[in-house]
Parts: structure tokens; sequence; C-alpha cells
């Protein structure tokens, strides 16, 4: 029988902790309210497995070999449960379902928790966004959209196509990047043999040439001193740097940092901003259209746009809309998300009647560039970045060979 600890209110307004034995979480809830007590946690307590394979009583196993849930399993499990919940099927009972038909043990962990928070009363966002491992701020924002205007099943819809859209770029992008990572890697083996082995045999050459060696040699031949003498220290440092960035972008200050270098990226910052642009327009567009009043969906639909640096500029157009201030002039300040044609067609909509229709047109034309504009920016990183790495290349054969094929003026 399962066992279950459990957080609950005494009368007198004390947490009391515990665990009982029951069939099942309904009737584990029961036995906590027969103790006059009102459950506020209920986690399902993991056991031991013992020697004849069945669960041992009082142990706790640690489940080593649990997996993440993958990017494929969270887009099945979104499009499954948009069908269910679209068929009229209880949100509790396509939960169970979902969670009973999961194929992977760890996945199907993930949902039956999901479940057992919504039925012990939280909201679907909320209860996913217990796990932001698995479900990211953006799916849970969405969710929360959903559920804020009645319309789960249809953002759910919306949250899989988002998947399916981000996995194909994703894929596309791979994909176009699979040679040219092939060949830095060639070329970053071919130049540590040639920097270990092959520049010392031809510093015994250089040392017979009477003046001074070309700069880019002198390089060539300090960067082989290094790599022989000190390259353990240097892939030391590197992994120490790369531990210490990575430690830094998941801080607050770092991110917001990072996240505000990268949208003044030339190539990449536009394309950011254009997809957050498409995804807040979306989403505020179907709120209101839901009858979702106009605040709500700007706090709701904000929280969908990812970046923080942009989020923030929202912010304060949210406030000043919560001043009495028109929409189209609140938001001309994101001059990094709205352009000027884009805010006055907003403002223009807004006057009409029409807004949650012409956000949605907004962000389906802004989709189709986006889509173009990254197949022109992936197409472009792949001769620029095979450009870069044959012009390293050059250099190193060249910082090599210019002495020697100049040695006959040196030569006495």
């Amino acid at each position: 029988m399962p066992t279950f600890q459990y957080k609950a209110l005494q009368v007198d307004g004390k947490m009391a902790e515990g665990v009982l034995d029951a069939p099942g979480r309904p009737d584990a809830l029961r036995q906590i309210e027969t103790l006059g007590l009102r459950p506020v946690t209920l986690a399902e307590r993991a056991a031991a497995v013992s020697k004849n394979g069945a669960p041992a009583p009082g142990k706790i196993t640690f489940n080593f070999g649990a997996r993440k849930v993958s990017p494929k399993a969270l887009e099945n499990f979104t499009r499954l449960l948009s069908s269910l919940l679209a068929a009229g099927v209880p949100l509790s009972r396509a939960l169970v379902i979902l969670y009973k038909e999961a194929s992977v043990p760890a996945v199907s962990a993930k949902w039956r928790e999901v479940h057992d928070l919504v039925v012990d009363g939280m909201s679907l966002a909320d209860a996913m966004a217990q796990s932001p491992e698995t479900f990211p701020r953006v799916y849970t924002a969405m969710v929360e959209a959903g559920e804020a205007g009645g319309f789960l099943d249809v953002v759910l819809a919306q949250i899989a196509e988002f998947q399916a859209r981000e996995k194909e770029l994703k894929s596309k992008v791979l994909t176009a990047m699979i040679y040219p990572c092939i060949l830095f890697c060639l070329a970053t083996l071919v130049l540590s043999a040639l920097l270990i082995f092959f520049v010392p045999m031809l510093q015994k050459v250089f040392a017979t040439i009477h003046g001074s060696l070309p700069l880019i040699t002198q390089f060539v031949i300090g960067a082989s001193h290094v790599v022989r003498s000190y390259g353990l220290f240097v892939l030391i440092g590197l992994f120490v740097i790369g531990v210490s960035l990575r430690t830094w972008f998941t801080s607050e200050k770092g991110r917001r940092t990072w996240e505000g270098l990268i949208l003044k990226m030339p190539l990449v910052g536009p394309l950011i901003a254009q997809f957050a642009m498409a995804r807040f327009c979306r989403m505020l567009g179907t709120l209101i259209g839901a009858g979702v009043p106009l605040v709500q969906s700007l706090t709701v639909a904000r929280r969908s746009i990812g970046n923080q640096i942009l989020v923030d500029a929202v912010g304060q157009a949210i406030e000043r809309v919560q001043q009495g201030g028109r929409l189209g002039e609140s938001l001309a300040n994101c001059k990094m998300l709205f352009a000027g044609s884009v805010l006055e067609m907003v403002s223009v909509a807004e006057e009409s009647g029409r807004l949650d229709t012409e956000l949605v047109r907004l962000a389906t034309v802004t989709e189709g560039d986006l889509n173009r504009n990254l197949q022109t920016a992936v197409s472009f990183a792949e001769p620029m970045l095979l450009f870069f790495i044959a012009t390293f290349i050059g250099l190193i054969f060249i910082g090599m060979l210019l002495p020697v094929l100049s040695m006959s003026q040196y030569i006495h």
C-alpha cells in the first residue's frame, strides 16, 4: 500500500506533519480530514525494493537513473492534453490518461505529479510552475492565459504548434551547421598537431636564419610553445572560465546583462525582438478576444516574451495603461519590440474596437517575416564560419611557410 507524507493545518493554525498509508490520494485526503486537519501538501513517498522485488517498508530509494522529460515528450503531452480537453474530458481525468499512457517511468511520474497538484486544488499553471526544468516560463505563462480566458485547449494547441516550429527551426539550424562544425573540429585537430609536432621541427630550420622572423611566424612559434608547455593548464583555465560564465549567466544580474547584449547584436538581436513581439501580440490578441480585461491580458502576455529586458519595457507600458493611457501610446517607448508602423496599426485597431483581430494578424505577419529572416541568417552564418576557419588555417600555414620561402634572403 502506498505511503503518503503530508503537511496540514491544525484547528489552532499550527502546521502538522505526518505519514500515513492509503490505497490512493483521495483516501489519504479523507484520512487527513478525519483527523480534523486541513491538508496543505500531500506527496507519495518512494519505497525501496527488497530482495524479492517487493517494496520494503520504511526505506527510501534514490533513482539515479531518472531522466528529464524530453522536448518530444512535452510536445506529445501538450498536444494530447489539448485534444482531450477539446473533446470534453475533464482536466483531472485527462491527466490520469496521460500519465497512465506514458511509456517512460520518469515522464509518467512527472505527469502524475502535475495531476496530484491539480487534484489538491492547484491550478494547472501553478502545478506546472513547480517543475521549471520541464515547463519553461513561457509555457506556464501561456497555460495561465488559457486558464484565465477559459480556452485552455486552444492555448495548449498553440503551445504544441510553437514547440513544433521551434523544433523545426532548431533542426534547420543544426543541419546547416553540421558541416562547418565538423570542419572546425578537424581544423582544430590539424592545428594542434602542427603546433605540437611540426612547428618545433621547423624551429630548428628557423634557428639558422640570420635576421628577424616575420611577426606572424613569431606568433605561431609562441602559440606552439604555449600549447606544448602549458596546454593542460590552458584547458583547465578554459574549463574554469566556462563554469564561471555559466554560473554568472544563471544569476539575475548576469542574465539581464547577457540578454541586453544579445538584443544589441546586429543579426541576433532583431530576430529575438521580432520573435518576442510576435509571441506577445498573439497571446495578447487571444486573451482580449476571449474577454479577459486589457490590464490582466497585458500582465499575462508579457510573461510570454522570455527576455527580461523586454519584459521590463512592457511592464512600464502596463503601468501607463493602468493610469488611463491608450495601448498604442503606452507601447511607444518599447522601440526594441514595436516599430512605428506597428504602433500606428495598434492605435487604429484600438480606436475601431478590433484590437484582438489586429494583434493576431500582426503576429501572423511577423512570424512569416521571422521565418524568412531566420532562413537568411542561417544561410549567411554557414559561409561566414567557413570563411573564418579557412582564414585562420591559411594564416597559420603562411606563418610557417613564409620564412622557408624567403630563406634565401637570410642565409649567408
